[in-house]
């Protein structure tokens, strides 16, 4: 049986329906197909990060764990705002693929996922995303790596610049640092032990604190050919 009988959970597919006067295909955009897992979506907050982070320090972390299901990573987000002025400077949020990610990172704040946490229908299934481990955010300084490999390459960024005023800006908002934009849009899919992390650069003096927003789908093995 063919993945849009198993959709459609009909025998045979239904023919697509043609406005009579216009002769226009009739479509509609649904959610994709998520199986028996579904689709989620967190905003975190970072405790007040102390002035003369390093470069390119890592900020936040999310570790996929689970051994047969999916992670599609739909959008992420990263902003924040400044306490104490900075040195007037550039700054940049950075998201960076990890792979043979097999152990956890250190210090910030692990986040902790209950029973309907960060669902966005009731009725999905929990999350598999490893509660207080794989996913964490800084409270005042970068995290501990842990163990993986990331890439050479940021796969998505965001820079911005920063004036020597306290109450600065760091990022924007209302701009993802990656999202997937269109369904032919191939996303970022994560098995177990592969994740991404968020790294900031800022100039010196400046003490700052930031909210990070992700948005996922957890999806079957055997769903994973009906998007891809």
């Amino acid at each position: 049986m063919s993945w849009l009988h198993k959709v459609l959970g009909k025998d045979s597919v239904t023919q697509l329906a043609v406005d009579s006067t216009h002769f226009a295909a009739r479509m509609s955009e649904r959610p994709m197909h998520l199986g028996t897992r579904g689709s989620y979506s967190l905003s975190a907050p970072s405790g007040t990060m102390a002035a003369g982070l390093g470069a390119n320090a890592e900020i936040f972390q999310f570790r996929w764990t689970d051994t047969t299901r999916k992670m599609l990573l739909r959008s992420v987000k990263c902003a924040g705002g400044g306490i104490a002025a900075f040195t007037a400077g550039f700054g940049k949020f950075e998201v960076v693929v990890a792979r043979s990610w097999t152990a956890d990172g250190t210090s910030g704040t692990a986040i902790s996922f209950g029973t309907n946490d960060q669902k966005r229908r009731t009725d999905f299934a929990t999350t598999l995303a490893p509660s207080g481990l794989g996913v964490r955010i800084s409270s005042t300084a970068a995290l501990g790596a842990g163990t993986k490999t990331l890439d050479a390459n940021a796969f998505a960024g965001h820079a911005f610049g920063l004036s020597a005023t306290a109450g600065a800006t760091l990022g924007n908002p209302g701009i993802s640092i990656w999202e997937r934009d269109t369904g032919d849009e191939y996303p970022l899919l994560f098995e177990q032990n592969e994740g991404f992390i968020i790294r900031a650069t800022v100039p010196a003096t400046g003490t700052w604190t930031f909210v990070v927003q992700v948005e996922w789908a957890e999806i079957d093995a055997t769903e994973v050919d009906g998007w891809a």
